[in-house]
């Protein structure tokens, strides 16, 4: 076993998949899974299995993702306070994106990184606001996006952008006024929805509360791609924002109309540890992942209906 192939090896863990690991690592896929086989061969234990959408990982990949998580961390750490002295960015750095811009963030990230970082290893990560919270408080995680989080004393919060919430529908359906709605407008129509421990349902939750709304949750979903198909198919309406829509591909299927009175709004939020030395790698990831934050391309915020 060497670095590399533990390095290859978490890559394919955190992001479930040879083909995206193999594009973060810039590197040919077969040569990819021959290292991976060439460290389950040395370890004698099968650490991946592959199945229809990507890989899992076994008990003994978790147990060894677990280890080598912590060696990598410490390496790049150990490369990092080393080029410190110079003000170079070198090292390993991880950072947590939501599902709902991982695909528009992950290729900018990647093109940012070759051009501005080159000395610097990249790993990208997928997860809801609250297991993002998670790993950077573990570790696991050194710069993440989070959806309206919640003060910490553990994190360091900035906001990087504000974009209001939308009723997302199909935009063959006919029945509501163009333009925005108020919040009351939701009352009656069937909602597909995150759990409700994801951040858009919680504040809509609370908002219903204060209205003395009843919401009619038909379908709870955890996927916002799937959401987005569902709604498609027309199974009910979803509450997200514009550059959910946006980033679906399916946007000229849907209409989002932006939610007024109260007007609702989701806030991205750059987060790091409270607790961690920045040094030169993580001032520059930051810069970095804030300047591509800002930018991403977004949906109007409300369309108006065919018809």
């Amino acid at each position: 076993m060497n670095l590399k192939q533990l390095e290859y090896f978490v890559h394919v863990a955190e992001l479930g998949s040879f083909s995206k690991a193999a594009l973060v690592l810039d590197i040919a896929q077969p040569a990819l899974s021959r290292q991976v086989r060439a460290l389950e061969i040395d370890l004698r234990e099968t650490l991946l299995l592959r199945n229809g959408r990507g890989v899992v990982l076994t008990e003994a990949g978790q147990r060894l993702f677990e280890h080598g998580v912590s060696i990598l961390q410490a390496v790049a750490q150990a490369r990092e306070d080393m080029g410190a002295s110079r003000d170079e960015p070198v090292g390993r750095i991880t950072i947590g994106v939501p599902p709902t811009i991982g695909r528009q963030l992950t290729l900018p990230l990647i093109d940012g990184f070759k051009r501005r970082l080159p000395g610097a290893r990249l790993a990208i990560v997928e997860g809801l606001s609250t297991h993002i919270v998670e790993w950077i408080t573990t570790g696991r995680v050194d710069i993440g996006l989070l959806y309206n989080p919640e003060p910490q004393p553990g994190l360091e919060i900035t906001p990087v952008l504000e974009e209001p919430l939308c009723l997302v529908a199909r935009a063959a359906d006919a029945g509501l006024p163009n333009g925005p709605l108020p919040m009351r407008a939701l009352a009656g129509l069937p909602l597909i929805m995150p759990e409700r421990s994801h951040v858009i349902r919680r504040l809509l939750e609370t908002q219903a509360v204060l209205l003395g709304l009843k919401l009619d949750i038909a379908w709870e979903v955890s996927s916002i791609a799937s959401i987005i198909d569902l709604v498609c198919a027309g199974y009910g309406h979803a509450v997200l924002t514009a550059s959910a829509v946006a980033a679906s591909g399916r946007a000229d299927e849907l209409v989002a109309q932006a939610l007024t009175e109260p007007p609702l709004s989701s806030v991205l939020c750059l987060a790091v540890s409270a607790h961690k030395r920045p040094g030169p790698l993580m001032r520059h990831g930051t810069r970095l992942l804030n300047e591509l934050a800002r930018s991403l391309p977004q949906a109007t915020a409300a369309q108006s209906r065919p018809g």
